[in-house]
């Protein structure tokens, strides 16, 4: 379940807090920036590996590890999402939560009700099918408990316990969604404060190669061989994004997608979405048969057998922070999503359309060394 600045790769709308005995009132999320260039200076904890599976359904959908809540500890699975900032995990109060592991609070000593209830929809959703109205939602109820990552532990942890979801989340593997946002909050803030450097890296391999990984306070230098080349953060809020000075699509492009735009990383997210504009203008570069299907609102398709003759490489170019250009790549491969639920003959392509969001996510990270740099507020990437 995250995305665009949320769950599964999913991108929050809505959240909305309500007191269980008083009027409605906005919960406000307490985050925190490391000062610039102190990141790697305080070694009070050491970082740590935290292997990754991966949710596959004809392709390559999520990844997502384990952690621990409460004392004892519950095990919890999530998707760690730069999406979003909080957590929230499946819980034995929810009805409708029988596909996943539930959390239980009344199992665990450290477990602090808070009291309050919210609602969450996301913009994008787990697999590769667009959102359409609420149908990706969450019903939360806040806590606090003790929470472990890769041996790594904070007491205290802001959390939010799901109480009801929306029926898209059944086919989920996992739990839930651990927000690793581009500023530190719960457990990952306490960890920070307490000497662990505020930076992680992300080895998001496809199925056929295995082995995924999330490093907590480092990066695993051993995940690739080339230099990383780093960008600075575009923004001031918790969304990773870079700026971009334009977009080629095998090779070509046009005014249109020579313009400078913002562009949001999403490790919950699976496909890349633009604006309809932009969409159309890139899939124009890749075939003119590729077109909307108005099944399902935001995709486009073509013939099935169509796919392996069409060439779709993507160029997404950046400005290093020596003010060098360097492009990200999507290669052919990723085109195809998969045959629609209805109609097995035509694939879905790649490029969602989403006007008001332009965002970038599983399928092209999966093919780059990636960190995430909170206190230096930067990206860094390498090809794998």
């Amino acid at each position: 379940m995250l995305g665009a600045l949320c769950i599964l790769g999913f991108a929050l709308l809505v959240i909305a807090d309500n007191p269980i005995e008083s009027g409605p009132q906005k919960i406000t999320l307490a985050s925190r920036i490391a000062p610039l260039g102190k990141s790697l200076k305080r070694r009070a904890l050491s970082p740590s590996n935290i292997p990754l599976a991966d949710f596959f359904k004809g392709t390559d959908l999520q990844w997502f590890g384990n952690i621990t809540v409460g004392t004892p500890p519950q095990d919890v699975t999530v998707v760690f999402d730069t999406g979003s900032s909080t957590l929230e995990f499946a819980s034995t109060l929810c009805s409708t939560c029988a596909s996943q592991i539930q959390f239980d609070p009344s199992q665990s000593s450290t477990f602090v009700d808070g009291g309050r209830t919210s609602t969450i929809t996301f913009a994008t959703g787990v697999g590769v099918d667009p959102v359409v109205g609420d149908n990706y939602q969450l019903n939360l109820r806040s806590a606090t408990d003790t929470v472990s990552v890769g041996g790594l532990t904070s007491p205290n942890v802001s959390l939010f316990l799901i109480t009801e979801q929306t029926p898209t989340f059944d086919i989920d593997p996992f739990s839930g969604i651990q927000g690793m946002g581009a500023r530190a909050q719960g457990f990952f803030a306490a960890l920070i404060a307490r000497g662990l450097p505020s930076l992680f890296g992300l080895f998001l391999t496809p199925l056929s190669v295995g082995n995924a990984e999330l490093t907590i306070g480092g990066i695993d230098e051993t995940k690739f061989s080339s230099n990383l080349t780093f960008a600075s953060q575009a923004g001031t809020g918790a969304a990773w994004e870079l700026r971009s000075p334009g977009i080629s699509v095998n090779g070509k492009t046009t005014s249109l997608l020579n313009t400078q735009r913002t562009i949001i990383f999403d490790s919950g997210t699976s496909n890349v979405l633009f604006d309809t504009a932009t969409a159309e203008a890139m899939y124009a570069l890749i075939s003119p048969d590729i077109q909307p299907n108005p099944a399902e609102p935001g995709t486009y398709g073509i013939a099935c057998d169509r796919i392996p003759t069409l060439p779709a490489v993507i160029d997404v170019t950046f400005t290093s922070q020596q003010g060098t250009p360097f492009n990200l790549t999507i290669p052919s491969s990723e085109l195809s999503v998969g045959p629609f639920a209805s109609n097995s003959s035509l694939c879905q392509t790649l490029i969602n359309a989403f006007d008001g969001l332009e965002l970038v996510g599983g399928s092209l990270l999966k093919h780059y060394y990636s960190v995430w740099d909170v206190g230096n507020q930067r990206m860094g990437f390498a090809p794998i």
